[in-house]
């Protein structure tokens, strides 16, 4: 007799053993198992590295990606111990095998790690086809090699001697759990850079041997240099401020620095791990910042009685670094990959360390403190003017005011699951007209915008309170702008832009993108800015018609077929409703991109010099990243 699958009892539940449950659930430990989730395999290995350098040890990484897709981080730390553990097996075994094992649980290996605890190297092991291992330590080289998610191939062996100390770890990630995922020299390159900035006088080398790539840093003034990096393409109010102090074990080291930019951009690090969801330092920081400000103008009577400056007209045009190194024992991540610190000792830390840093600073530099609480002033004034017309909005007129704004143009969603909901931002009243008649009302909204929208990488909150089209997607979105948006006050759980596939419809992408990211840029910090991908042609077959979104899959097509009859859309419009649907917006036909912000550093400097005033950086970076081609590959 069949057993019944429906059954829930104590033969359901499953004891996975070891490394068993990394391969099972990946997600759990590294994130995902997409690009991001591989790469965050090379950042384990890295990190380990990199503790050894912060604990004293090592001033060199080098990482060689190979042409059959493996990788290769070595240093020149104290390298892995190579002695018996107490378990009967070799240390280097143990440390790559067993999950939680390491030397960051106790004082005397580590004085701060930001690796993951012991986890990290044999979580990689586990998601990789194999791993070889070369120790330098003790004089002698030594080696294991594992195969098949981390079982033993070759048990540690001696192969040779040297005073050098030092570790080499090469692994192949598993392509069955990452499919079609490559590693990225970009990538790879944009995070070790970031590392070196953080690495003061340490030196890390990335080489692509297939594509013959190779890339070099070292900066001597760890994270001054890092902001100046930031800045290199804005017009800065002042040098960099940099302070730095120990307070109850928890060292601080803070560089910040002003642009006549109307945007904020903080960058917090914990043990040199970036912890991009903020936490307990970066409250501490805009904590002391915003008192210190605040002390110093009442101070000098700039400001009287209970005026006062909040902390989004302080941080307006402020980039900064925060860094801090905090001993294992205080150490608190929320989350298996760090993303937010939760050490409750480090908000007292950094803030006393900033309000102490930046109080001295203001006090001899009464110019520059002048200049910066001017800008934050009108900031200020800016806030207050545009809380008094949202307030316009919701009074008794708000119906019409806000009627007038959105222009009718919007139609709504009809159901109230707002997560579940999506709302389509389309180019072109010819293609919104299509999409309103297509769509699933119950998710789906329409907001078509008529051409180009405002350029809003130097626009303040005053632009976009004056521009119609922006206005509309504020109000339709109805989660607020710049400092007081708040994504889980949206209306919708994606936002598409829908756009043409040629020239314009890509600027009005970027367009569109600069805007999300300088006021609701949550919205794709929590994933929810998608870009619709329609197609470029149709094809008629016997079974019907087909549709193609990209020149190559056209090609491919087309290989040993003469008789195929194709189209090609010149745009959305040319698209009747029933085609629009079923290509562009239909769940289960459509291909979303989502627009995602790994990089905020980088992505800060491309917005500039791409969105930006100056012609000369952004013709260099399209010259230098972008294939033009006068042919059109349509026949």
């Amino acid at each position: 007799m069949a057993k019944n699958t429906n059954t829930y009892d104590e033969s359901s539940i499953k004891i996975l053993e070891g490394l068993e449950a990394v391969r099972k659930r990946p997600g759990m430990y590294i994130g995902s198992t997409d690009k991001r989730g591989m790469h965050h395999l090379v950042w384990e290995i890295v990190d380990n590295a990199i503790d050894e350098i912060i604990n004293g040890y090592g001033d060199y990484i080098k990482i060689l990606l190979h042409k059959d897709g493996s990788i290769t981080i070595a240093d020149n730390g104290r390298g892995v111990p190579i002695g018996m553990h107490e378990s009967g097996k070799s240390t280097p075994e143990v440390v790559y095998t067993v999950l939680h094992a390491g030397g960051k649980f106790e004082n005397t290996g580590y004085k701060v790690s930001g690796g993951l605890h012991g986890v990290g190297a044999s979580v990689v092991n586990a998601l990789s086809t194999w791993m070889d291992v070369v120790i330098y330590k003790d004089g002698k080289i030594s080696e294991i090699k594992f195969k098949n998610g981390g079982e033993v191939d070759v048990p540690l062996k001696q192969i040779g001697e040297s005073k050098k100390t030092g570790t080499i770890v090469t692994f192949l990630p598993n392509k069955e759990i990452f499919k079609n995922c490559n590693f990225s020299f970009t990538t790879i390159c944009e995070r070790m850079q970031e590392s070196a900035f953080l690495l003061s006088n340490v030196t890390i080398e990335v080489i692509d041997e297939e594509d013959n790539l190779n890339a070099k840093y070292h900066y001597e003034n760890g994270i001054i240099s890092f902001v100046e990096y930031m800045n290199e393409n804005k017009t800065a109010l002042h040098k960099v401020i940099h302070f730095d102090n120990t307070k109850n074990e928890i060292e601080v080291d803070i560089a910040m620095q002003y642009t006549d930019s109307y945007n904020e951009q903080i960058l917090s690090f914990v043990n040199n791990v970036k912890t991009s969801d903020g936490g307990t330092h970066e409250v501490g920081f805009k904590t002391g910042l915003t008192k210190a400000f605040n002390d110093y103008a009442k101070n000098n009577g700039i400001l009287k009685g209970k005026d006062g400056l909040d902390g989004g007209d302080v941080r307006e045009g402020l980039s900064a670094i925060i860094a801090v190194k905090i001993p294992e024992h205080l150490l608190q991540f929320e989350g298996q990959t760090k993303g937010k610190l939760g050490t409750p000792e480090a908000r007292n830390a950094v803030e006393s360390v900033t309000y102490d840093g930046l109080k001295f600073f203001l006090e001899e530099n009464k110019e520059v403190a002048l200049n910066i609480l001017e800008k934050a002033q009108k900031s200020k004034m800016a806030r207050e003017a545009a809380r008094k017309a949202r307030e316009q909005v919701r009074k008794g007129t708000s119906k019409n005011n806000k009627e007038k704004i959105v222009g009718g143009k919007l139609v709504k969603a009809t159901g109230k699951n707002y997560s579940e909901n999506e709302l389509f931002l389309v180019e072109g009243d010819s293609a919104g007209g299509s999409a309103k008649t297509c769509r699933n009302r119950e998710t789906q909204a329409i907001l078509p915008l008529r051409g180009k929208v405002l350029n809003c990488e130097k626009a303040s909150q005053n632009d976009i309170d004056a521009n119609q089209e922006l206005k509309q997607i504020e109000y339709a979105i109805g989660a607020g702008l710049g400092p007081n948006f708040d994504y889980t006050e949206s209306n919708y759980g994606k936002v598409i832009i829908m756009t043409d596939a040629d020239v314009d419809g890509s600027h009005i992408q970027i367009l569109l993108i600069t805007f999300f990211y300088r006021f609701m840029r949550p919205l794709i910090e929590q994933g929810m800015l998608y870009i619709a991908t329609p197609p470029l042609y149709s094809i008629e077959t016997s079974k019907g018609k087909e549709y193609i979104a990209t020149d190559e899959e056209l090609a491919e097509r087309k290989k040993g077929k003469s008789n195929l009859k194709v189209g090609r859309f010149k745009g959305l419009g040319e698209m009747d409703a029933h085609e629009l649907y079923e290509t562009t917006m239909d769940p289960k036909n459509r291909t979303l991109h989502r627009v995602n912000l790994t990089d905020a550093a980088l992505a800060e400097k491309r917005i500039h010099v791409l969105m930006g005033d100056e012609v000369a950086p952004r013709k260099e970076w399209i010259n230098e990243n972008v294939d033009f081609t006068l042919e059109d590959d349509f026949r």
